[in-house]
């Protein structure tokens, strides 16, 4: 395929730009196509880099006494990995957001960033939620591929690699959770689930941008619970998980979500290792579309960004609620039995696009 060189293709994720309508009446976050082709280019200044995002961190930290963050290691290249906890309650239950295993899917990040804002007020919401919850956020754990500063040849890449897949070293965090070989692995083991006692997670990508369900539907999302080997309790959890997410983006109009597709056992991936090493109830949400890729078909033009960024923080905002209410424990997990797997509209490239 020609490589992507004339026209810019902003993505335009600004926070202030972010927050799209709730009146939706078709699926914006799904769109009608990855709206890209041979002649475009792809930009990312809209994104927050490393230092931008360290500037907001930080600010953050100074800004709000009930949120901290904390460098709980570095990357290959000697970047900050960071932390971000809102509680510190050990009687309240802990829910974590894993946020750009995979670097070259940036847009949950942008979420948990306008989250992170909105929870750094002394709002009556906030005020309620810091009694009965606490919140860790990792919102980039592959940080040098963030910045496309990668050790390895990129030159396939239709962006040119000012976005990885894969860390410094070339190698994709989310099969490393067995082997702990990536520091930025081990920091999240050692720093992060071996020290903190956590009741929920999500870990949360980008897939390509042609999956579909239906006659030819485009999704803006799919959903998978733990396919390892766990108790049934962790199971139960994990689908009621999945049921609170589903239930707030079907209910406002602007998106449509699949499941992921049947998994396997293994267990050096996020969602089974979680489950099945920490008894976890985790749940895989990926939104659609990547920043760069070897293939046209997992590229997502901006016209879906606004919506997909709304959706990341929809999905957040209301797993916080269900744990922190107690409501996910009533939530009804069957919907699963009439979830439609996703499928891939065309042929893309290569195989490397698994979460």
């Amino acid at each position: 395929m020609k490589k992507l060189t004339t026209m810019v293709l902003s993505l335009t994720l600004a926070c202030s730009l972010v927050i799209a309508p709730h009146t939706a009446t078709n699926v914006q976050a799904a769109g009608s196509g990855p709206s890209m082709n041979e002649v475009q280019a792809i930009k990312i200044e809209r994104l927050k880099n490393y230092e931008e995002m360290k500037s907001f961190l930080n600010g953050i930290d100074k800004r709000a006494a009930h949120i901290t963050v904390e460098t709980i290691g570095q990357s290959v290249k000697g970047r900050d990995i960071d932390m971000v906890k809102f509680g510190i309650n050990p009687d309240n239950p802990t829910i974590l957001f894993l946020s750009q295993q995979h670097a070259n899917e940036p847009l949950v990040t942008e979420g948990i960033f306008y989250l992170l804002n909105k929870l750094a007020s002394n709002s009556l919401e906030v005020q309620s939620l810091l009694k009965q919850i606490n919140i860790i956020f990792i919102p980039r754990l592959n940080p040098d591929g963030a910045q496309g500063d990668v050790n390895w040849d990129t030159s396939h890449l239709l962006g040119g690699g000012q976005q990885t897949r894969n860390n410094a070293n070339g190698i994709n965090l989310n099969r490393t959770h067995n082997s702990l070989s990536q520091p930025e692995t081990r920091a999240l083991h050692e720093e992060v689930l071996r020290k903190h006692k956590i009741d929920f997670a999500i870990d949360m990508h980008q897939q390509v941008a042609n999956r579909a369900i239906g006659e030819g539907d485009l999704v803006s999302g799919s959903l998978l619970y733990p396919t390892s080997t766990v108790s049934d309790e962790v199971l139960l959890n994990s689908k009621k998980l999945g049921a609170v997410v589903y239930e707030a983006i079907e209910k406002k109009g602007y998106g449509r979500l699949a499941r992921y597709g049947t998994g396997d056992g293994l267990t050096s991936n996020a969602r089974n290792h979680l489950a099945t090493h920490y008894k976890v109830p985790t749940l895989l949400f990926e939104m659609r579309g990547m920043s760069d890729s070897p293939n046209i078909s997992s590229i997502l033009g901006q016209k879906s960004n606004g919506y997909l960024i709304r959706q990341s923080v929809d999905t957040m905002e209301a797993t916080i609620k269900a744990v922190a209410d107690g409501s996910i424990y009533d939530a009804d997990e069957t919907f699963w039995e009439d979830l439609p797997t996703q499928y891939t509209v065309e042929p893309f490239l290569s195989e490397e696009f698994g979460e």
